[in-house]
């Protein structure tokens, strides 16, 4: 994993704007200079914030986070460092403010019937999903479907996906580099301690790399005699102001060949 995420496990979160600056420019593999001429100020004032020999302003602290593609909530601690409230609200999904996005979740959930999708937040544990998924899952003990359960876990659990995934080792390889790729761009804790959690699972290497004439990596699972082959999109909102509202995904996943889009028609008519 790259130094400064790993790194971001082995000590606290820095206490000054210029060190939390420093740390995310860093991250994103930019130059002061680089970074300066993308947020229109000099490089020398920039480096005189990150050695605390200035103080920015709060529309600096947001540019400079915008042009570091700072997740919203580390955009408000960046400001809380700074000295200033946060900017970015963070509601629950039930909130009357999220009303909206939260129609939309559902429409969007419902409309992809009859096949799976699901929503998942910033630690993929499971928000909501349409009534497509629970046929999936039946004989997973119920331990593992506590609410919230986390996806990812489900999927490399031996008792959970994990013992119906047919490409165990290529999904799981695909899922672990998504997650990867998150940690690097969010440094979350939680998320680098998930990833460091499922690479503990024995699963199989994957034994070479994908086949040329592929266009994704499917998930396929076995379902009593068949086996079922999906391939999956991810959804976010676009331009979302809210903290909780940045950090979900919507999961949906598509037949990838004509037995799977029969079955799933079958199950849906028996529900």
């Amino acid at each position: 994993m790259n130094r400064h995420v790993a790194a971001s496990t082995a000590r606290s979160q820095p206490i000054h704007i210029g060190d939390h600056l420093r740390e995310w420019r860093q991250r994103r593999h930019l130059s002061q200079l680089d970074l300066a001429t993308d947020a229109e100020i000099s490089a020398r004032h920039l480096s005189f914030v990150e050695t605390g020999r200035a103080t920015p302003s709060r529309d600096m602290v947001l540019r400079l986070a915008e042009r570091l593609d700072v997740p919203l909530r580390e955009r408000n601690v960046l400001l809380v460092a700074a000295g200033f409230a946060p900017a970015f609200s963070q509601r629950t999904l039930d909130d009357p403010a999220l009303t909206a996005a939260r129609q939309a979740i559902d429409l969007v959930l419902k409309a992809h019937e009859p096949n799976p999708a699901l929503a998942v937040d910033r630690h993929w544990n499971l928000v909501t999903a349409n009534r497509m998924v629970a046929p999936l899952l039946d004989g997973v003990p119920q331990r593992l479907l506590g609410q919230p359960f986390n996806v990812l876990r489900l999927s490399f659990h031996p008792e959970g996906l994990a013992a119906r995934t047919v490409n165990l080792a290529e999904w799981c390889a695909h899922l672990l580099e998504r997650l990867h790729r998150q940690c690097e761009t969010t440094a979350d804790p939680e998320l680098i301690k998930l990833y460091n959690d499922l690479k503990q699972y024995p699963i199989p290497a994957r034994k070479g790399p994908i086949a040329a004439d592929s266009v994704a990596v499917p998930f396929r699972m076995r379902l009593g005699d068949d086996v079922l082959s999906f391939i999956s999109t991810t959804m976010v909102f676009g331009t979302p102001v809210d903290v909780t509202l940045s950090e979900l995904a919507l999961e949906t996943f598509f037949p990838a060949d004509d037995l799977t889009a029969e079955r799933m028609r079958a199950i849906a008519a028996g529900l």
